[in-house]
């Protein structure tokens, strides 16, 4: 189909809601910000907090909910970084219960990190004595100040949470990507960095860069030296991409570096998505202008990737200027001392608002905002005039702007959630319009033109796109397209999306912002401003043409633009265009003919339509009533084992309704698709060659092990962390080995072990005694149900027997399927040295209680030359087929296994 007449290319238009600055809560649903009517501010660097000897305050701007300036900035603490290191005293008090556990893990398991490499326990490394500006230019990124992302942790960036370790990473990490910001124009390889910082901080070195540059926080863009680093030819497996927006165009550039083949679906004749700048001219001197008809504002520049690519294009960006005079029904300017009464109140109601949903607790989820406004509106017993009350109504259509939604549906809970996130720096318009960085994205990048997708099927061997008549195959494919489309149900996924992201869908809200772009033969109304707003004596019209963007500084020509929000928006989809027009114009007749100013009538118009575009079916995403940041999550997760991955704006949780938290989330996507392909490709080169790979996946297994994700008496498991699906394979290893001393706690005497001769004696050509493993396959779940079973090893092993039903064997008897599961491991934890048993705390898979933790030894016996005895009848544990070792069948046997052990009681190998 193609968009409306009026509008041949629609475009949902972003408002200037800011990027991010944070650090992550520890509740991944935490209270609503108290003070929600905070706006963004330029961001600064405030003066030490004289509270706090070793924190500096960092100016943290809320969102923009207004089209005029400014609420006061927050702030939050940064440890204070002094003579190149953190301040250990702040990173001690802010590291929080992970880095708690993880501390105290290794400290008292010191083989454990020994093993994994040189001890960094003793010194912080320096490499800069700008370490505080890094770190302020890591937080412009999204970093936190002292501590690690999930992403971060996920990836396995370090050993262990928490310690010096995590110290050193972070100002490796911050020095990087500074030394990258400096000029972004570059590739910053990683042998710059080799002499700054300590030999025995270079495999945390690798660990970082190969972080960075596969999840495009540094090396990203479209400066020549990182476009030719995209290979001529493709050498990984095909990737299609639904879209070529921001986040389709972000994708496939990275995806393309990597080497894969890429494919990009467009239904619409250009690229862009919601992001469109349309050429506007005619009139006898024939003026121009270049109006952004979508997403239009660069909502803060201190870490905007999209200001980032702006820079390496050499484009200079506008500061949008903050004065906003109001004029009122009549065309008169709003009393000044009238606008601060009312702008306080409002500010007030929002801080109220803030409060009760805090008394609300989780009641506040199905409360909308707009009825918590009114309610306090109604009974705050200040006697107001007409003009105030329209004046009220303007504030609320602003805020209806900000979230693309009505206030009776915005989540009275939730509505800002994204608020701590909000970057620093001015929100800025592109000169030229932000056009100009869609054709530099879409630069040499195969899209195929008017290829509207209807189907989508997926499966374990691939994908199959439907456009028309046309199917398109490929290893993978990522969606893009926006929330209203998925919402309407015009594409088919084969099988259904799962019903957990179906009902995300649902729930999540998708509003709708309108514009009438205008050229005139000249600029009658100043370029002394940016913007101006107008009132209206009409609430269900109050947000019709009630902010205007002046574009003539940027645009090429005398450009404005009108907005249209909240209810008037959706009543605007049907306004004949001619009507709407007349509209705008009587009220600008109405503010400037009085000062004696004629306005002349426009050489073009264009309006838009988003609610009708089918490729938009609205603007942007907000949290509605029912809904909350973790619906951002949910849309933002990957189906069908890693086959079908989804991006967008409102799969972002910090960044959503912005142009970059659409660029970021394909730049995310192109990593999380790149780690699924290397993981089928170590499975199909270890499937393909079973008996050559056999040694090289045993020691795979064997490196996997030394840090598992569960650990228990002599019992260890590891499983994919990426996939959290409780019935997802995991592979158990079951340990035994030669005490220094036997363990008895727990036991009670005279107590009989039911498992007393549990495995017969094995045979082996060693005269030393040894460690042996056995194995199985189980489900993630079945894993975590072990881990609480009471009893010890024992009980462990009658409970793996009688009610799993599962047999333990060799390395060799585990087949094929565990091969799969060890390469989706190896691939997920990378080149890297495996990351802590403790990094599973974050996502809660694992929780170690506090306490001691006790070293367990359990036997096993080595008997050479013996016949091996069939196993007691009494025996509860089914052996299975152990591997050959010099051609001797071999069992295990152990007579040692201790009852009554704790939980917490670790084997170290």
């Amino acid at each position: 189909m193609n968009p409306p007449s009026e509008f041949p290319d629609d475009f949902s238009s972003f408002p200037p809601i800011p990027f991010a600055l944070f650090v992550p809560p520890e509740n991944p649903n935490p209270n609503p910000n108290p003070n929600p009517n905070s706006t963004a501010a330029p961001s600064q660097t405030s003066i030490e907090d004289p509270s706090s000897a070793h924190l500096l305050s960092f100016t943290v701007p809320k969102k923009r909910r207004r089209g005029r300036p400014h609420r006061p900035a927050t702030s939050f603490q940064v440890p204070q970084i002094l003579n190149g290191g953190f301040n250990s005293n702040a990173l001690a008090s802010s590291s929080g219960s992970i880095s708690a556990h993880s501390i105290r893990h290794n400290a008292e398991n010191p083989s454990s990190s020994a093993k994994a490499g040189p001890d960094m326990s003793d010194e912080i490394i320096v490499i800069s004595k700008e370490s505080t500006a890094e770190a302020l230019i890591a937080l412009s990124a999204g970093f936190p100040a002292d501590s690690l992302t999930e992403e971060e942790i996920d990836f396995g960036v370090i050993r262990v949470i928490g310690g010096i370790e995590q110290v050193n990473y972070i100002l490796i990490r911050n020095h990087i990507i500074a030394k990258w910001r400096e000029n972004v124009s570059n590739w910053v390889t990683k042998d710059i960095f080799v002499n700054s910082i300590p030999k025995h901080c270079h495999a945390l070195l690798d660990s970082t860069y190969n972080y960075l540059v596969s999840h495009g926080y540094i090396n990203f863009g479209i400066a020549p030296a990182i476009k030719e680093k995209i290979p001529a030819e493709p050498s990984k497996p095909s990737v299609i991409i639904i879209g070529a927006g921001l986040a389709g165009l972000a994708a496939a550039r990275q995806m393309m570096r990597f080497g894969f083949k890429v494919t990009v679906l467009e239904g619409r004749k250009r690229a862009g998505g919601r992001v469109y700048t349309k050429k506007m001219e005619g009139g006898i001197r024939v003026c121009q202008a270049a109006a952004d008809l979508g997403g239009s504002v660069l909502t803060g520049t201190l870490g905007n990737p999209l200001g980032i690519v702006a820079r390496q294009l050499g484009y200079s960006l506008h500061k949008i200027r903050d004065k906003c005079p109001l004029y009122n029904v009549e065309g008169k300017p709003v009393d000044h001392d009238m606008d601060m009464k009312v702008e306080s109140v409002f500010n007030h109601l929002l801080d109220k608002a803030s409060r009760l949903r805090q008394l609300m607790g989780g009641v506040s989820v199905d409360v909308s905002l707009g009825s918590a406004l009114e309610t306090f509106w109604h009974v705050s017993g200040n006697a107001v005039n007409a003009e105030e009350m329209n004046l009220f109504n303007w504030h609320l259509a602003n805020l209806e702007y900000a979230n693309a939604g009505l206030l009776s549906k915005l989540s009275l809970a939730f509505w800002d959630q994204d608020d701590p996130y909000d970057m620093g720096g001015d929100h800025c318009f592109l000169p030229g319009g932000n056009g100009r960085l869609v054709q530099a994205l879409a630069e040499n990048v195969p899209i195929l033109y008017e290829k509207t997708v209807h189907t989508i099927r997926y499966g374990s061997d691939g994908v199959q796109i439907l456009a028309g008549s046309q199917v398109f195959e490929g290893d993978m494919v990522l969606c893009t397209v926006p929330l209203g489309v998925l919402k309407s149900g015009s594409i088919k996924f084969i099988p259904e999306l799962p019903q957990r992201k179906l009902d995300g869908i649902k729930r999540l809200g998708f509003g709708l912002l309108n514009k009438v772009a205008m050229l005139f033969p000249h600029v009658f109304w100043g370029t002394d401003l940016d913007t101006f707003g107008h009132l209206s004596d009409d609430s269900s019209r109050r947000g019709e043409f009630f902010l205007f963007y002046s574009y003539a500084t940027v645009a090429g020509g005398p450009l404005l633009l009108a907005l249209v929000a909240g209810e008037a928006a959706h009543k605007f989809e049907s306004m004949p265009p001619t009507d709407a027009v007349t509209r705008v114009l009587q009220i600008l007749k109405g503010i400037y003919e009085p000062q004696g100013i004629s306005v002349p009538e426009p050489i073009q118009t264009v309006c838009t339509r988003w609610g009708s575009d089918p490729f938009s079916l609205g603007s942007y995403s907000n949290v509605a009533v029912g809904a909350s940041g973790d619906d951002y999550d949910i849309l933002a997760e990957s189906v069908g084992d890693g086959r079908l991955f989804f991006a967008g704006e409102a799969t972002n949780r910090r960044y959503p309704a912005t142009m970059h938290g659409a660029f970021l989330s394909g730049l995310r996507e192109a990593a999380n698709m790149a780690n699924y392909a290397n993981a089928r490709a170590l499975r199909i080169k270890l499937n393909r060659n079973p008996s050559k790979n056999a040694h090289s996946c045993a020691s795979l297994l064997a490196d996997l092990f030394r840090e598992p994700d569960l650990e228990f008496g002599s019992f260890s498991v590891i499983f994919g962390r990426r996939n959290a699906d409780p019935k997802s394979t995991a592979i158990l290893r079951v340990t035994f080995n030669d005490p220094r001393k036997k363990s008895h706690d727990g036991s009670r005497p005279g107590q009989q072990h039911s498992n007393k001769l549990l495995f017969q004696q094995l045979q082996s050509h060693f005269n030393q005694q040894q460690q042996l493993h056995v194995y199985t396959l189980l489900s993630r779940q079945q894993a975590l149900e072990l881990r609480e079973v009471r009893g010890g090893d024992e009980m462990r092993l009658n409970y793996l027997c009688e009610k799993l039903g599962v047999k333990l064997v060799g390395r060799k008897g585990l087949g094929p399927s565990a091969d799969s599961v060890i390469a989706l491991i190896k691939a997920e934890r990378g080149n890297r040295k495996p990351a802590s048993t403790l990094s599973s705390l974050k996502s809660g898979t694992s929780k170690l209680k506090p306490g001691t933790l006790k070293r367990k030894l359990v036997r096993a016996k080595i008997m050479r030359n013996i016949n091996v005895s069939p196993l007691s009848a009494n025996s509860n544990l089914a052996i299975g087929k152990l591997p050959e070792e010099n051609k001797n069948s071999v069992q295990v046997v152990s007579n040692t296994l201790g009852s009554g052990q704790n939980d917490s009681e670790v084997l170290k190998q």
